[in-house]
């Protein structure tokens, strides 16, 4: 997991006009874990680039995902829920969410308004007390699971929590004040021409947008304390050879990292039941990601403590720099 180098993207692209008063920059979104971040993310970009899951902690890796619109481009930075560490993964998250938060030209914290405020949103909005340099915006989200009144009194709740910049209830399953939340951030940009070509809706690779499909697909039906010990790495990925035009066919190799073999049995499932569930999910979703035919094969392996062990963490992709 390398770090987020957001100056380095900051290259205008060489493009033959943009229209006076453009812009284009990064918004950050914070909160605790399991607040809508990434669902949030997909509303607004328009097509889903970030895994989701009613598992807490679910994102653990920087995804960015590009919205463009005639007068600006907004880049949107989700990262994973900001919580207490209890191991080094979790440390290096954190520290990652931290990172982050210096490094954009706007910060979204995502309060849940079905939820009460708890401690966590407080910390978090004693944090961004921090960010005097960067305008703030609160989001109230999952409105479409609360009634008006709960949202009012969220959106008051919220208010006295902070000074924020603007304060917005909104829905991404809905779709309830999307466009509103996009208006919004593109308001607090600089003016500038886009960072990515039109069309690009993330910059990250296929290999790493997969090996999150399939970690989706495995945390669904999986008990409470599993999902924090699922990893997924795409070991082999390319067309196959002498496929006819029509029927072009990749094929996919990849495993899935668990801490220990009872583990490993929860995941395969009743003579391999679950894992062939896993990999039938991932598919269908791998093939409209990639648009074309897809062979997956998955194997389940153990790396013990992974989530404490520094060596495992840089052999699954979540390096020092975080």
């Amino acid at each position: 997991m390398n770090d987020l180098d957001l100056e380095k993207l900051r290259v205008p692209l060489a493009m033959p006009s943009y229209p006076e008063g453009f812009r284009s920059g990064f918004a950050c979104f914070v909160g605790r874990p399991n607040v809508g971040k990434s669902t949030l993310m997909n509303a607004l970009v328009g097509q889903k680039v970030a895994i989701t899951s009613n598992r807490p902690q679910t994102t653990r890796r920087t995804v960015r995902g590009i919205v463009h619109r005639d007068d600006a481009q907004l880049i949107v930075v989700d990262t994973p829920g900001l919580h207490k560490p209890r191991t080094l993964l979790g440390e290096r998250l954190d520290s990652l969410v931290r990172s982050t938060l210096v490094e954009v030209d706007v910060i979204v914290f995502c309060v849940p308004a079905n939820e009460p405020i708890g401690r966590g949103d407080t910390y978090i909005a004693g944090e961004l007390a921090a960010q005097t340099d960067t305008p703030v915006i609160a989001v109230v989200t999952k409105t479409d699971l609360a009634d008006k009144r709960q949202i009012g009194e969220q959106l008051m709740a919220v208010d006295r929590l902070g000074e924020w910049a603007d304060i917005v209830p909104v829905s991404a399953d809905s779709g309830f004040q999307v466009d509103t939340v996009t208006d919004v951030l593109c308001g607090h940009l600089p003016e500038g021409p886009p960072l990515y070509p039109d069309g690009d809706l993330t910059d990250e690779p296929d290999e790493m947008l997969v090996a999150e499909l399939i970690r989706e697909a495995s945390l669904e039906g999986v008990r409470d304390e599993l999902p924090h010990s699922i990893a997924v790495v795409v070991d082999e990925m390319a067309p196959r050879a002498d496929t006819p035009p029509g029927k072009e066919l990749i094929d996919i190799y990849a495993s899935l990292y668990v801490e220990r073999p009872s583990q490993k049995a929860i995941v395969i499932g009743t003579k391999g039941a679950r894992l062939r569930q896993v990999g039938s999910a991932a598919r269908k979703q791998i093939e409209g990601l990639l648009g074309s035919r897809v062979y997956l094969d998955l194997r389940v392996r153990v790396a013990k403590d992974w989530q404490r062990d520094p060596k495992q963490l840089r052999r699954l992709g979540f390096d020092q720099q975080t």
